[in-house]
């Protein structure tokens, strides 16, 4: 799973004018978004309705709504 700064370098790379002091969360969603997905990172739901098994974001997003 990626950290912040890369997720940060993800988001600049694809054209995302502020990916600092953004939290990490929303951040992947802008990038989902950007990537022509749909923006559902640690969304209600996700962990039950998720079938994205090679989304980059899954591990994290659906051990998030476990806790």
């Amino acid at each position: 799973m990626p950290n912040l700064k890369e997720v940060q370098a993800m988001g600049k790379k694809l054209g995302i004018s502020k990916v600092v002091g953004v939290k990490k969360a929303d951040l992947i969603r802008k990038v989902q978004e950007a990537e022509g997905n749909f923006p559902c990172f640690q969304c209600e739901g996700a962990k039950d309705n998720c079938d994205e098994e090679g989304c980059l974001w899954r591990s994290e997003c659906v051990a998030d709504e476990e806790k």
